[in-house]
């Protein structure tokens, strides 16, 4: 039986097993336990030819930086180095592993509401593209570094575009609640007092609409925006920026198996399920605005210009799998809680006296923070039985002494399926897989409850499978330690 979650040339079922890449998932987590995070190489290489589409629908430069705090072990970032395109960081410790691991000052920018002064001098001695600055506080402080050491820093403004997209309230990045950014007003106000600055080179400006965005027309909204505001800029000031930056935020289809879709309140379904090609959007977007342009705009401006995006959910998300065991199997009732109308239709009748069957699994929010933070969804299968029927519903826990630390909304609000679907009979010592959570997962570990941080496995594209970071032992729990 073909499985909906099945991708072709990536996630399969052989003899009845998981396979990525053709390895079989249950033989990797034998070899190197559980939990354990596998990425295919060949995926990522896969999602980022398909942003790199974007070059054929517009007539300037795209630089494509991968958003390094999406996952930054070093294997994973040397495959995206050798992929070919560019790198975004948002700390001193990223640039570090960047350039580390043979990026060059030009491939890298650099992000972040808070830089210290030491990451400033060693982005400014790096000779980094673009220090993305975030207020006009930051920017005096990377003139005065600049300044004392003799160098000159390439900056790139970041804008407020007051633009709301249908994303979690979490990944809202471009409103004037969020923490990013400053005023266009305040942006003007800074290319005027620095233009003639021998310390600053004023490169370009930049924004982001927040991630996993299901409307594609935003990224039109967002370009229009800073098409104006180069144009203003070139009005006023008389300078002619290099680039501009469309930030990423690219969705990526967590719900390719629908076989939770029902029970989703329908803006977290149009979230979890948003699927456009990066291409698309980012062609309508440059149409709009070369339109513009040639309508009277200011088409100089474009003139000369390079697009940057920076993209981190769409090129790894999809590419990273979590082999989990299940520790532990119980039973109890099922509880009697009130159910909400928004998805009473969608939830599940039971009998009285029927039982729940709880799965308690060694992967917790510990190493997929974003389950409690944002009650994201990774889907569910079966890595021993893949080939089977999903017709038996469980309910899914991790390992942390923690209440929220569940497969589901435990605080009630039904943001997420409360069971899972799995074949029957699912005891202990069966792996279980979680798809599409290579993004923001290892990334945001943590040692809560004294647990080790898990190994990674990459799959490279010649099919050999080997280990990119090791389990932790129990010295590394106190290595930090005095």
């Amino acid at each position: 039986m073909t499985q909906a979650w099945q991708i072709e040339n990536f996630l399969d079922v052989r003899d009845d097993h998981l396979h990525i890449d053709g390895v079989d998932a249950v033989e990797l987590a034998r070899e190197h336990g559980t939990p354990l995070f596998v990425y295919s190489e060949s995926r990522i290489r896969h999602n980022i030819d398909r942003l790199q589409k974007s070059a054929s629908v517009i007539d300037c430069p795209l630089k494509i930086c991968y958003a390094a705090k999406a996952m930054s072990t070093l294997g994973i970032l040397k495959a995206v180095k050798d992929s070919g395109i560019d790198i975004e960081v948002n700390s001193g410790g990223e640039l570090w592993k960047a350039l580390k691991v043979g990026f060059t000052g030009e491939q890298i920018i650099f992000n972040g509401t808070s830089k210290e002064v030491w990451e400033i001098e060693n982005a400014i001695d790096a000779g980094i593209y673009a220090i993305q600055v975030d207020s006009l506080f930051e920017f005096s402080l990377i003139e005065e570094t600049a300044k004392r050491l003799s160098k000159k820093a390439n900056v790139s403004l970041r804008l407020v575009p007051e633009i709301e997209t249908g994303t979690h309230s979490g990944l809202q990045t471009a409103l004037l609640t969020s923490k990013f950014g400053m005023m266009p007003d305040e942006a003007f106000e800074a290319f005027r007092k620095y233009k003639d600055s021998p310390h600053v080179d004023l490169r370009g400006i930049h924004l982001h609409i927040g991630s996993q965005n299901p409307e594609p027309h935003a990224y039109a909204d967002a370009f229009q925006m800073l098409f104006e505001t180069l144009e203003r800029i070139y009005k006023e000031t008389g300078i002619k920026l290099g680039h501009v930056n469309l930030g990423g935020g690219f969705p990526v289809n967590y719900l390719r198996d629908r076989m939770h879709s029902a029970e989703f309140p329908r803006e977290q379904l149009e979230m979890f399920s948003a699927d456009f090609e990066p291409a698309t959007a980012i062609g309508e977007a440059w149409k709009l605005v070369k339109n513009i342009a040639a309508d009277g705009g200011s088409t100089e401006v474009l003139d000369g210009l390079t697009l940057l995006l920076e993209p981190g959910r769409s090129i790894i998300s999809d590419a990273g799998v979590c082999l989990t065991t299940v520790r532990n199997h119980k039973e109890r009732p099922v509880s009697n809680a009130a159910v909400p109308a928004a998805v009473a239709e969608a939830s599940r009748r039971r009998d009285a006296g029927a039982t729940d069957n709880w799965l308690l699994t060694d992967a917790g929010f510990n190493i997929l923070l974003s389950m409690e933070t944002y009650k994201w969804y990774y889907h569910l299968i079966s890595a021993d039985r893949a080939g089977e029927a999903y017709a038996s519903s469980y309910k899914l826990a991790g390992p942390l002494c923690d209440g929220g630390d569940v497969y589901f909304d435990h605080e009630g609000h039904n943001r997420l399926p409360d069971h899972r679907l799995l074949p029957a009979n699912v005891e202990a010592g069966e792996i279980l897989a979680l798809l599409n959570c290579g993004a923001y997962s290892l990334a945001q570990a943590s040692q809560y409850n004294g647990r080790f941080l898990p190994p990674v496995v990459l799959i490279k594209q010649d099919g050999s499978a080997g280990l990119i970071r090791r389990r932790e032992t129990f010295e590394d729990l106190i290595g930090s330690d005095v």
